[in-house]
């Protein structure tokens, strides 16, 4: 399974219409710490096997998608599942707490 490069052309399609939840996460290229957690996502993405997808903005890129959910500070996530999202989880500071925040969503 492979992380999806989140738009807004292909952002509602991924998020709305997916039978499997997604947890979105906001980033860019120029923060450090985005550069930091990309290896404990993709680990979270490897123990999940497939039970939850993986997609990325680039605030760079798509702003509006940014502002629609109140994205001010990256990295954030977001958790997508049955067409609802969850809480903005903003910088998160370990795996564990990230674990922590899927179950609870």
């Amino acid at each position: 399974m492979s992380q999806l490069t989140l738009t807004s052309n292909n952002f509602q399609e991924h998020t709305n219409q997916n039978t499997t939840p997604i947890i979105v996460e906001f980033w860019a290229p120029w923060c450090g710490y985005c550069r930091r957690l990309g290896p404990v996502i993709d680990q979270l993405e490897e123990d999940l096997q497939g039970t939850v997808a993986i997609g990325k903005v680039n605030l760079d890129d798509e702003p509006e998608l940014a502002e629609k959910f109140d994205v001010d500070t990256i990295p954030s996530l977001l958790m997508f599942k049955d067409g609802q999202h969850s809480e903005l989880l903003v910088n998160p500071g370990s795996k564990a707490e990230i674990q922590k925040w899927i179950k609870e969503v």
